[in-house]
């Protein structure tokens, strides 16, 4: 018997992340916004470099 699993497609995951996103700045001005996402584009090169190691 199979078992069958259901995995997000990369669609579902980028609407989760667009979400999530969305959350997090709601109640922003633009200024901490911008520094949110540049915070949040840093951490995300970071990572990469790491994994590229």
């Amino acid at each position: 018997m199979k078992t069958v699993t259901k995995t997000k497609t990369m669609i579902e995951r980028m609407r989760e992340i667009r979400d999530q996103v969305s959350q997090d700045i709601m109640n922003m001005s633009l200024e901490e916004e911008r520094a949110y996402l540049s915070e949040q584009i840093e951490k995300l090169k970071q990572k990469r470099d790491k994994e590229k190691r």
